[in-house]
């Protein structure tokens, strides 16, 4: 996704597969409703995978929420190719996004749409196993629908779509206070994470900013019902996606991804506070991240200095950040050129490798 910007009137168009409403259905089965929120941005060529598996899940009753975060290609004429047709039991929604929002605007803009007790989310450029809403909720139900984040195991998969070994993020089971999170922070990858609507009933939506979601709704959650882990590849997580690691061409390249994930670093710590505070444990959240507060506040302040002297002061005056780190940003806000001969080297390397 790119930088968040504040919230825009979107675009939509509903096409509801059947005659009954969300709340009907049900009633009618007994079982909870589940909603997948299908998020994409310039996904075009792999969009229309992940909307037929959305499509093709097995539980009833379910909505499905796709929507467009204002890309610049073809994705949402993709989307609207891939529910061409579609005479399922689902109620499906498609929809766009004049501006483009982010991640963490994005999610909550469509949690505040579903209607779902539990909300699924799915990456427009991975695919979800057929089965993946029908366990989660299983599981969800065996455990007295107390857990407020169910995360899966996922399925490596290439570009190509051949599907490699399994994918298994921190067990979350383990997790059950706040003093568990401080302590070690889980890996988690966020497209295989199931919500339940309680998390933005008690906290609210999402600061505009933020681009690791998963981090935040996993503390939500363990400062709530709890989150727990589904040991079971329910998700084909594409490898070099959104979420790839990034091969810069240019100094500048390497320097605009740098300032955006410092902007997407303090938007995270802005929403964990708040939650924190929420929880009544704003005094210990903000100790425990006011080095890394520091930090980021730090490369901010260097990047946006407009003198060589304001930079040299930062350098000089920023004791509480360590001095590595001070001179790495200082040469990179001040003589960025320093750089460039790695950045060829490494693509040198890179093509005589390939």
């Amino acid at each position: 996704m790119t930088d968040s910007q504040p919230p825009a009137t979107s675009s939509a168009s509903d096409t509801s597969a059947t005659a009954a409403t969300p709340a009907t259905s049900a009633a009618s089965t007994g079982r909870p409703l589940a909603s997948m929120l299908v998020i994409a941005y310039n996904q075009a060529q792999q969009i229309g995978d992940a909307v037929r598996c959305a499509l093709a899940q097995t539980y009833e009753p379910l909505e499905i929420i796709v929507s467009d975060d204002a890309s610049s290609d073809a994705t949402f004429a993709a989307i609207e190719a891939a529910l061409a047709g579609y005479s399922g039991p689902h109620r499906v929604i498609a929809r766009r996004n004049t501006v483009n929002q982010g991640i963490s605007a994005h999610l909550s803009q469509l949690a505040q749409m579903a209607h779902g007790e539990l909300l699924f989310v799915a990456a427009g450029d991975d695919m979800s196993a057929p089965e993946r809403c029908a366990r989660v909720v299983d599981c969800w139900l065996a455990h007295e629908r107390r857990p407020d984040l169910i995360a899966t195991d996922l399925a490596d998969m290439d570009e190509a779509g051949h599907v490699h070994e399994r994918v298994s993020p921190t067990e979350l089971d383990g997790y059950r206070s706040f003093d568990d999170w401080l302590g070690r922070r889980p890996w988690l990858i966020g497209a295989a994470h199931t919500w339940s609507r309680r998390l933005f009933e008690r906290f609210g939506p999402m600061l505009p900013g933020a681009a690791a979601e998963d981090q935040i709704m996993v503390l939500r959650a363990i400062l709530s019902g709890g989150a727990i882990s589904l040991r079971e590849p329910l998700v084909r997580y594409r490898r070099g996606g959104l979420s790839r690691k990034r091969r810069y061409k240019s100094v500048d390249e390497l320097i605009a991804r740098m300032r955006q994930s410092n902007r997407h670093g303090l938007a995270e710590l802005a929403q964990l506070q708040r939650d924190a505070d929420i929880a009544g444990l704003g005094e210990r959240m903000r100790a425990a991240m006011a080095p890394k507060l520091a930090r980021e506040q730090f490369i901010r302040a260097m990047f946006e200095a407009r003198s060589l002297g304001e930079r040299i002061a930062l350098l000089a005056r920023s004791t509480g950040v360590k001095r590595g780190l001070r001179i790495r940003m200082f040469l990179y806000a001040s003589c960025p050129a320093v750089y460039a001969p790695g950045i060829w080297l490494k693509r040198v390397v890179r093509g005589e490798r390939g």
